[in-house]
């Protein structure tokens, strides 16, 4: 079991938007306090090869995972009780990413890139596994759901990525940023808000909290250099990965981050993506496996 660290080092490494490296979906037990962060039962549940990336938790015992399947990339459902995973969405012409539990359904939406270039947000049917299109004439490229009606998402805009604020019965769409990163969240345990990342003046990411009623956005914070993916473990807790470590920043500490797990025992490098489960009590993050060959 890993422990609680108070070392302030960073060590941090560029990590593409649009690389697909051959990733790994980790997936470990967790226990988290005002006083301890400690992690236990490290897996690997992808262990395939390819990209294997964007996890998602479908409820506290199944997650979300966009999956290399032969020359595509589709939806893997994974289910801790026996250890399996199945396939959620039929195969299509293209690829699909960034899966998620559309709220208050069973259903699943994703964005799907076809070989004609194409890239739309879809839902996918729980029961039948079929899709249908969620937003028109609109290219998101990452994503977050509010409510089963409010999607704020990162969406293609020449050659930058721009925030999007939808909503699905009012078939409306409205630009809120330009210029923005790909972590969205609905941020835990408070009304109408939502995070989500911003490029600032340097060329790195500052971490925003929008207020959905009155649109207003507010600064939280600056991620250290290079660093994309951030989530929140609890309403005031911010959890970054980087290289083979988890850096945690408490909004009510003193500003900075620590080092709260070294995963360097694991064999993983190159952290990025990181989801939580509802309860908390599962951690899961995306990296590459070191294999026994790459460190003699």
């Amino acid at each position: 079991m890993l422990k609680f660290y108070t070392s302030l080092i960073f060590l941090f490494i560029f990590s593409s938007s649009f690389a697909q490296p051959n990733t790994e979906v980790f997936v470990m037990d967790l226990e988290f306090s005002e006083t301890d962060f400690s992690i236990s039962n490290f897996r690997n549940i992808s262990n395939n090869e390819g990209y294997d990336s964007q996890p998602s938790f479908y409820n506290n015992e199944t997650i979300l995972y966009a999956r290399t399947n032969k020359e595509s990339t589709d939806i893997a459902k994974h289910y801790f009780s026996k250890e399996f995973y199945v396939w959620a969405n039929y195969a299509t012409i293209g690829g699909e990413y960034s899966p998620q539990r559309i709220p208050i359904s069973s259903n699943i939406s994703a964005v799907r890139l076809d070989t004609t270039g194409l890239q739309r947000l879809y839902a996918y049917s729980s029961e039948s596994r079929t899709s249908t299109l969620l937003i028109e004439n609109l290219q998101v490229a990452y994503y977050s759901f509010y409510d089963s009606n409010t999607i704020l998402s990162s969406v293609l805009s020449d050659d930058k990525l721009d925030l999007v604020l939808s909503n699905l019965s009012e078939k409306t769409n409205d630009t809120l940023v330009l210029n923005v990163g790909r972590s969205i969240h609905k941020v835990p345990n408070t009304k109408e808000t939502m995070s989500y990342t911003s490029v600032n003046e340097e060329g790195n990411f500052d971490v925003f909290q929008l207020d959905l009623k009155s649109l207003e956005s507010f600064f939280v914070t600056q991620l250290p250099i290079e660093i994309q993916d951030h989530i929140w473990l609890d309403e005031a807790t911010l959890l970054i990965g980087s290289r083979d470590k988890l850096f945690l920043l408490d909004l009510f500490g003193n500003g900075d981050w620590k080092l709260i797990a070294d995963l360097s025992e694991y064999n993983i490098k190159d952290i990025s993506r990181l989801a939580v489960s509802p309860d908390g009590k599962r951690l899961a993050l995306v990296a590459e496996a070191i294999s026994d060959n790459s460190k003699k």
